[in-house]
């Protein structure tokens, strides 16, 4: 048996017995001992797999830029970032700003607000539409990632590829979502157009917010994984897939108004299905990255 064939059959092996991911976790340790690391090959492999979650925060902050591709590199940038930290954290204090009653998700917002000179003059200023998309993602990263530091520096360059990266493309998803329903179910996109729906779907939630407060963590955290390394295309997946799932309750509401209301608030017991759904979904129609270890 040749080495390619006992590979294979390992992970065929594996996936049978319930071991799924044992072989991509060995391939993704392999990659992650390269120096410099390779990004193109990180990306790939998490378009490709989910992410170990022992690994995932240092995937997700070299991959956004957060840490360099050298290793030796990696303790002090860290340490800077931290510095950094630290002295915005002390400043927003002085101010008096935020203090220790202060949500952790909104002294999130206030730092990065203080660094990119958007602070408002008080905190009891209402909040923008932007602000309340970074409260979103800040509080499903919070339960992602639970060193302080590493959290704030992945919202905050997250939201910033969202903002950047992603600036052109996320207004178009909308319209992805109608093209990629019709090809696969296009009843339920015509239920949807004749009850006036299709414009009224949550697409802030699922696009803006990249589904943060819709679906559970352990479940969107798969999903980030993609955006992350580079595909904010999956989300339209996700957004079909929660459509197909529901098919017969949204087949069974007759307005707009129900339509949204549930889908705003869907059942999360079927969270981890949806989300494995919409991946082979975005692999069928996108193609699946081809990794080289």
């Amino acid at each position: 048996m040749t080495e390619d064939s006992q590979r294979n059959f390992r992970s065929v092996y594996y996936e049978k017995m319930g071991f799924r991911g044992v072989e991509e976790k060995k391939s993704l340790e392999i990659l992650l001992k390269d120096d410099p690391l390779d990004i193109e090959k990180l990306c790939t492999f998490s378009q490709r797999f989910p992410l170990p979650s022992m690994y995932r925060a240092l995937v997700w902050k070299v991959l956004l830029g957060i840490l360099p591709p050298h290793h030796e590199s990696h303790a002090q940038v860290m340490m800077y970032h931290k510095d950094q930290y630290c002295d915005v954290l002390h400043a927003l204090k002085v101010i008096r700003f935020v203090g220790e009653a202060t949500p952790q998700v909104e002294v999130f917002l206030r730092m990065c607000q203080l660094e990119s000179g958007k602070l408002p003059r008080s905190p009891s200023f209402p909040l923008e539409p932007e602000d309340e998309v970074f409260l979103a993602i800040a509080k499903a990263s919070e339960e992602m990632v639970k060193d302080s530091v590493d959290c704030y520096w992945i919202i905050r360059c997250f939201v910033n590829q969202l903002n950047t990266k992603y600036r052109d493309a996320l207004p178009q998803l909308p319209k992805a979502l109608e093209q990629y329903l019709n090809l696969e179910d296009s009843r339920l996109l015509n239920h949807l157009k004749s009850c006036s729906a299709v414009s009224k779907l949550p697409y802030d939630l699922w696009f803006k917010r990249c589904f943060a407060g819709c679906l559970p963590e352990s479940s969107l955290q798969r999903v980030w994984d993609k955006v992350v390394s580079g595909s904010c295309k999956i989300l339209v997946f996700v957004a079909v897939e929660i459509l197909l799932t529901f098919k017969l309750k949204l087949m069974a509401l007759n307005s707009a108004e129900k339509i949204t209301k549930f889908l705003a608030n869907i059942p999360r017991d079927s969270s981890d299905a949806i989300v494995s759904k919409a991946i082979d979904l975005w692999h069928k129609h996108c193609g699946t990255p081809v990794h080289s270890a």
